[in-house]
């Protein structure tokens, strides 16, 4: 009988839990990709349906809305349905807006599409989910964190590569606004590619699909809403919505701050914006690994500590960012601060399959909700005519620092159930 891995060697690929970690990651960079594959050629996009800067402010609202309310229900199908099933029918049905985002001609048909492509923004939650199933509480932290990092990726590539792609379109012969339209048929086959990977190659758990084992009988009991009285699920909410809500959004609006502020041109913001993605190959990893190093040493109270610590760090970097006066200081800020964010990231999902061992893709998706719900509201600050982009980024470095210190106030402490898995866990181990 399979169970859960105590060790994580990322360059395995044998057995159903390595298979399963790598194939769930490229499932959430893949749409990490196609959710962001519009963000890069915004510049072009906005001359080509000529819209105001309130309304890409929409745009980008509309991006991570949706995300919102398909993530927590992303958590309960996890629970039910199991996570390979839920992967698959998100991916074939997210796949449709990615692909007919080009039918958009004016801004509402543009922020409809935008809107739904959100959905599949709630692959982070499965991701996580399946992580969890496959391996052992010692070392969850560091492989959700790896796995959100290198899902997160795409984020990165996406910018740097879909200006390639699009400028490739344009050297066979068509314009500019016909090309940002048939680029994203590229995330759309991509999702579809591995919509069949994850069905063939990936189970439920260590010892098979939930309907295999009987789970799915046993998971239809009524959701356990009692958890959201647990004030450390909404503590873990709110900063997500600082570290991720802020990656998202910084996703969405990089390209044009390098366009307008440093004057750069499409392609050139792109690879900028996509270095900020590209951290993610280690920093996020770099906050769940200290997260598991320090939680074996102090405990949960430890993994508070470290969380508070990083999201401080990063709210002072993105102060000094939103200050940089060149391009070279804003690049050296830039890599600064998404550092510390990206591995809060990893440090928020080192604390949150302990938070409740029974109900664990619902906490993943109420606090990756909270990610998407900061990116929605960090949006209204970009969308607005009378503040400027330096300003949005100022006051976003300020309520992190606030938030910082709402963590390090709360007491995260594990309960008694979780500290004795994580104990037997070690001694496997």
């Amino acid at each position: 009988m399979e169970k859960q891995l105590t060790k994580l060697n990322i360059f395995s690929a044998s057995g159903i839990q390595m298979k399963t970690f790598h194939i769930t990651w490229l499932m959430f960079f893949v749409c990490f990709f196609g959710w962001f594959g519009l963000a890069p050629l915004m510049p072009t996009i906005r001359q080509d349906l000529h819209l105001t800067k309130g309304q890409v402010g929409n745009t980008i609202i509309a991006s991570v809305a949706a995300t919102i309310i398909a993530r927590l229900f992303i958590g309960k199908l996890c629970d039910t349905w199991g996570p390979r099933k839920t992967a698959v029918r998100l991916l074939l049905v997210g796949s449709i807006p990615v692909f007919l985002v080009g039918l958009a001609h004016d801004y509402t048909s543009f922020l409809l599409f935008r809107l739904a492509i959100g959905v599949i923004g709630a692959s982070f939650v499965i991701t996580q989910f399946h992580t969890s199933m496959m391996f052992a509480p010692n070392i969850k932290g560091t492989a959700n964190a790896v796995t959100g990092g290198w899902g997160n990726l795409g984020g990165g590539v996406t910018n740097m590569v879909m200006p390639l792609i699009f400028a490739a379109i344009v050297g066979f012969g068509y314009t500019k606004a016909e090309a940002w339209r048939y680029a994203m048929i590229v995330p759309g086959v991509m999702m579809l590619a591995i919509a069949y990977i994850y069905y063939k190659y990936t189970k439920d758990t260590p010892n098979g699909n939930y309907d295999e084992i009987g789970h799915t009988a046993h998971a239809n009991k009524k959701t356990d809403w009692s958890v959201l009285a647990d004030w450390r699920i909404w503590a873990l909410t709110i900063a997500y919505a600082m570290c991720f809500g802020m990656e998202l959004t910084f996703d969405n609006v990089a390209s044009l701050h390098f366009v307008d502020n440093f004057h750069l041109s499409q392609s050139s913001a792109g690879f900028w914006a996509g270095i900020f993605g590209f951290m993610n190959i280690f920093a996020r990893a770099l906050g769940g690994i200290a997260s598991d190093k320090v939680g074996s040493k102090f405990g949960m109270k430890g993994k508070g500590l470290l969380l508070a610590g990083v999201l401080l760090l990063e709210g002072c970097g993105l102060l000094l960012f939103a200050q940089a006066g060149s391009l070279l200081v804003a690049i050296i800020c830039m890599l600064t601060f998404a550092l510390f964010l990206k591995m809060s990231n990893g440090a928020t999902y080192g604390i949150v399959p302990f938070i409740n061992t029974k109900n664990v893709g619902l906490v993943s998706g109420i606090v990756g909700a909270g990610g998407n719900l900061g990116g929605m509201l960090f949006g209204f600050l970009f969308k607005s005519t009378t503040i400027t982009y330096v300003e949005a980024f100022t006051y976003i470095g300020y309520i992190i620092i606030v938030v910082s210190v709402i963590i390090l106030i709360t007491r995260f402490t594990a309960k008694p159930e979780t500290i004795e898995e994580t104990d037997s866990s070690i001694a496997v181990a």
